[in-house]
């Protein structure tokens, strides 16, 4: 067939093409591909429509071929570029919308769909200016503003996140993922209650919708700011959130109440739809035995962040004839000391922050890890579906997230037997590997600054009890609330001191109070400072007041370092039962309640027998270096013969089970 015909039976495909006519044109551009099998323009039309009914795979292929050709078209280079956005992959798909590109000139989809490829590849800064591009050509893309907001979100600047998802709205009021990116946003900026009025927006939009973007987010908002008439306003739409719908991150369930069974099946939807198991990359390399077992630690918070905090003596100790430690960094690039005690602690510390989940698991595949351990959970700035892509073949949940993930891919979480009881396994997917002491690990080298703070320039009275709690603020709940309020009715001269952690909280806690007969003088508020110092200035308080049913974590490993008492109530759930496994590890179990009336009783009673307190205060010191909780060493022992153990299995070819490691 000469060229001319070619031309002219080409010319007719498309003519039939554009009538809908698939068969003849089908006809024809099949027998124009026989004659000539990769005619550029045949595979091209082909390709459209076969995609046009629902053949994509085939599609794809046709794609390929046109774009393999001498002279494909900017058209099918670009649309072999959303086919390998589809598939998700993205570096093939950023290829060829570059392609098309050089080709056409700049066009919106091509700019706008780059920019989606860079930012799926982690390569946000590239995305921006790609988007801006698109922006340039098409200023009323209301999809456009919204994916320019999710980038700024992700390079943390949330104000101008917060202007591109306004942008979106005014182009399209109803627009429910802008208007819920908008009240994230706003939550990270602490402005929570602005953020609590746009997710009552979403509630009013969406009445029937029982979703994240509305009463799980504004949950958060809620907790946050510590803004309980908004708790009860919406009290209604929250109950609905034990239906377990599955967009909800399990983890603002935590605060609410100590229901394993809730917790468990809120993980197991949320993983379900959010992070199911993908096997996109195939099998895990096989169980070959390396000459030390790679451990990977996954984290966010490798900084001066209360998980360093606990884990850094950790990393430093570890046998390193034994291990081969690796740290995967996907958090902010800052250069502090904590962040420097990892780098020099761990064999190899792997800055990932700018990698996508599939080539971080495609970095600890090559590296050959073995056991990778997530410190992040549903937490903020997790990056489940690193696991979800399985990273290594044995995969544990660590200290981050306190509760189960739901999740098939991860085989073991560490635990105590304090922590998770023998009656308590089954709510938990995975398998539970059991430390003798504490299931948390930490510093023995914590430093307490050596400066002393006088209770005048922190607010506090210099006579009278002074009560302090420094959990996170949405750990307070208003039944917590109601008992510390009780407390300090029948103990005269009291005070309770509380951290600061936005200034909406503090507002509406004073008014709580006030509301339940305190005077707002009887609390104390205390912001962030440097580590230490807030270490240090801990030794003016007499008794710390747990929270319930989220307990105090790193918050409280802190006050027994400094040798401030923790009084806590111990419950059904993973977060209810963290302070009890700390007083356990350096034996003052005197110090845990199991009812709330029992709990304001022993308050009351410290408060008012300074002798019991101060047996209490002498014990703990006397324990503080004797008992395992702060022995560094004997921890990272104990959690190493966990590794070696599921390696063990897994060298066996035995699934995960049960783990119990002795002292």
């Amino acid at each position: 067939m000469n060229s001319k015909e070619n031309d002219r039976l080409l010319e007719l495909a498309e003519h039939y093409f554009r009538d809908n006519n698939y068969p003849f044109a089908n006809e024809i551009l099949n027998k124009v591909i026989e004659l000539d099998f990769n005619n550029s323009k045949a595979n091209e039309l082909l390709a459209y429509i076969e995609s046009n009914q629902g053949n994509k795979d085939v599609a794809h292929t046709l794609l390929q071929r046109a774009c393999q050709s001498e002279g494909p078209s900017a058209a099918a280079l670009y649309y072999l570029g959303d086919s390998f956005l589809e598939k998700r992959q993205f570096k093939e798909a950023k290829y060829y919308f570059t392609e098309a590109l050089n080709r056409a000139g700049n066009f919106f989809e091509g700019l706008h769909d780059l920019g989606t490829a860079c930012a799926s590849l982690g390569e946000k800064e590239n995305a921006l200016i790609w988007y801006q591009k698109a922006l340039d050509l098409r200023g009323d893309s209301y999809e456009l503003f919204y994916n320019i907001g999710k980038i700024f979100d992700q390079l943390k600047n949330h104000e101008k996140a917060i202007d591109a998802y306004d942008s979106a709205i005014r182009l399209k009021p109803d627009f429910s993922e802008a208007l819920f990116n908008k009240a994230c946003a706003l939550n990270d900026l602490k402005r929570y209650t602005e953020a609590i009025d746009v997710f009552g927006q979403l509630v009013k939009m969406y009445p029937e919708t029982v979703g994240e973007w509305d009463y799980g987010g504004m949950l958060s908002s809620i907790t946050r700011a510590c803004s309980w008439s908004d708790l009860k306003r919406y009290e209604d739409n929250i109950i609905k959130l034990k239906n377990f719908n599955k967009n909800v991150n399990p983890f603002v369930f935590l605060a609410l109440n100590d229901d394993a069974v809730l917790h468990k099946k809120a993980a197991m939807n949320f993983s379900e739809v959010n992070f199911p198991p993908k096997n996109n990359l195939g099998p895990i390399f096989s169980g070959d035995k390396n000459s030390q077992i790679r451990i990977g630690y996954f984290s966010a918070d490798l900084h001066n962040h209360a998980t360093t905090y606990l884990i850094a003596e950790m990393l430093e100790l570890h046998n390193k004839d034994d291990f081969e430690i690796h740290a995967f960094s996907y958090g902010p690039n800052v250069h502090d000391e904590m962040r420097q005690r990892c780098m020099d602690a761990v064999d190899n510390f792997h800055d990932v922050r700018n990698l996508s989940d599939s080539e971080v698991v495609e970095l600890a595949r090559e590296l050959q890890i073995d056991i990778a351990i997530d410190l992040k959970g549903f937490t903020q700035d997790g990056r489940m579906d690193i696991f979800a892509l399985r990273a290594a073949p044995i995969q544990v949940s660590y200290l981050g997230y306190p509760g189960t993930t739901g999740a098939e891919y991860m085989d073991y979480v560490i635990a105590d037997p304090t922590l998770i009881p023998d009656a308590s396994q089954s709510f938990y997917t995975e398998k539970i590997a059991y430390l003798p002491n504490s299931y948390q690990v930490n510093d023995s080298r914590r430093a307490i600054a050596s400066k002393v703070f006088s209770k005048a320039e922190l607010g506090l009275p210099e006579s009278g009890f002074i009560f302090c709690c420094f959990n996170a603020n949405y750990k307070i709940t208003p039944t917590t609330f109601d008992t510390w309020c009780d407390i300090l009715k029948k103990v005269d001269d009291s005070v309770l001191w509380l951290f600061e952690d936005n200034l909406e909280a503090k507002e509406n806690l004073i008014k709580e109070a006030s509301v339940r007969g305190i005077d707002n003088r009887r609390l104390i508020f205390s912001g962030r400072v440097e580590h230490s110092e807030h270490l240090a200035r801990q030794r003016l308080a007499d008794l710390f007041l747990d929270t319930f049913p989220y307990t105090a974590h790193t918050t409280a490993s802190d006050a027994l370092w400094v040798g401030l008492p923790i009084l806590t109530m111990v419950g059904k759930s993973f977060a209810s039962r963290v302070s009890a496994s700390l007083l356990t590890a350096i034996d003052l179990p005197e110090l845990i309640t199991e009812t709330p009336a029992q709990y304001e009783d022993l308050a009351i009673e410290l408060a008012k027998n300074p002798e019991k307190l101060n047996k209490l205060r002498a014990k703990l010191e006397a324990n503080r270096l004797l008992k395992p909780l702060f022995n560094s060493k004997l921890f990272t022992r104990h959690i190493e013969s966990a590794y070696s153990e599921m390696y063990r299995r897994y060298l066996d070819g035995l699934p995960p089970e049960h783990i119990f490691i002795k002292n």
